[in-house]
């Protein structure tokens, strides 16, 4: 009966664990142990089952001084490396004392720690080489530039340049914060989705003009409303534009087409397409699932010459998240890029 309720409830439990018996045999394992280490262990030498250096380590210090121990295990499960916080705790078994080994899954704990220790790493860089330009002219402001007149215009050109570049990236900071919080909170507010589009066009005409280019809107011209906010919805396509623009190269065009579809597959109704097209130089298909990463640049230094944060991409998945739309980038070398957003209509 003691035998058939261990069973039961190392079952029930989402987590491997194993039962050794004070001589070092494996007494029980649960689907999720058996799942990992393989089947056929209970009877065995936990040496033959275990393994692993770390696990084995763990096992024999408990065994001998009848105390908790806590390791952390490494391994590959299909495609994926997971990471394991395990536990092996002294238990009283019906053959006498023995141990339990207990294994948490931590991979996702550890990947988001990890995300947010390369944020903080990638703030800091970011911030870090503005702040030493604007110190080190500072410090030649009060010394050898003192009384030159010409220097000291110069280098306050190129720190008020070093400024506004922080002032972007802080700006993009917020509203990337700002975008995260509400991501679950869905908006409420009737947006003409065509009539913004244009509008974010008309603004931007006059920055194209001045690099070269031309914007051109297509397709649909009729309203079509969507459930939105349409502050965010504008720094989407002012985002994606802007980007056309500047990444399009000069003499080009970029289109802005919009399509509706009576039924769209990913919204089981119907769907309006909103595509940021240029004819810039494109980019290799293996950058294109990172470029909605925080900070992740295909060119840096040009990036940063363009004036970009690293942030604009991250900013406008979030918010066609909580739009409950579909974001896609296709792209390839010499061909240029389209920038999808499929919004639902109401």
């Amino acid at each position: 009966m003691k035998s058939e309720l261990l069973t039961s409830v190392l079952a029930a439990i989402p987590h491997p664990m194993i039962l050794i018996s004070k001589d070092g045999r494996v007494d029980a394992m649960n689907e999720k142990a058996q799942a990992m280490f393989g089947p056929g262990g209970i009877g065995r030498h936990y040496v033959t089952v275990l393994r692993q250096p770390v696990l084995l380590d763990c096992v024999e210090e408990t065994l001998r001084l009848n105390q908790q121990r806590r390791s952390r295990f490494l391994t590959t499960e299909m495609t994926r490396e997971a990471t394991y916080d395990v536990t092996t705790s002294p238990v009283q078994g019906e053959t006498g004392r023995g141990l339990l080994v207990f294994f948490e899954d931590v991979t996702d704990r550890e990947q988001a720690e990890q995300i947010r220790r390369d944020f903080v790493a990638n703030v800091s860089h970011e911030l870090k080489t503005p702040l030493t330009a604007l110190l080190g002219f500072i410090e030649t402001l009060r010394g050898p530039a003192r009384n030159d007149a010409s220097a000291r215009e110069r280098f306050l050109s190129i720190m008020e340049r070093e400024a506004e570049r922080m002032n972007r990236l802080v700006r993009d900071l917020l509203s990337l914060s700002r975008v995260e919080s509400e991501e679950r909170m869905r908006p409420e507010e009737r947006v003409d989705i065509v009539a913004l589009v244009n509008s974010c066009a008309l603004t931007l005409r006059p920055m194209a003009r001045d690099n070269g280019v031309t914007i051109n809107v297509t397709g649909h011209t009729a309203s079509v409303f969507v459930q939105g906010d349409s502050d965010q919805l504008v720094q989407v396509f002012t985002n994606l534009i802007e980007n056309a623009v500047k990444y399009g190269g000069s003499g080009g065009v970029v289109t802005v087409d919009i399509s509706v579809a009576d039924r769209e597959l990913a919204f089981r109704g119907p769907g309006v397409n909103v595509a940021v097209i240029d004819q810039g130089e494109g980019l290799d298909p293996v950058h294109i699932p990172r470029l909605t990463e925080r900070f992740y640049r295909v060119d840096g230094h040009r990036s940063r010459e363009m004036g970009g944060t690293g942030l604009g991409l991250a900013i406008v998945k979030h918010i066609v998240n909580r739009h409950r739309g579909r974001f896609r980038i296709e792209s390839a070398p010499s061909e240029g890029s389209r920038f999808s957003v499929m919004l639902p209509v109401v």
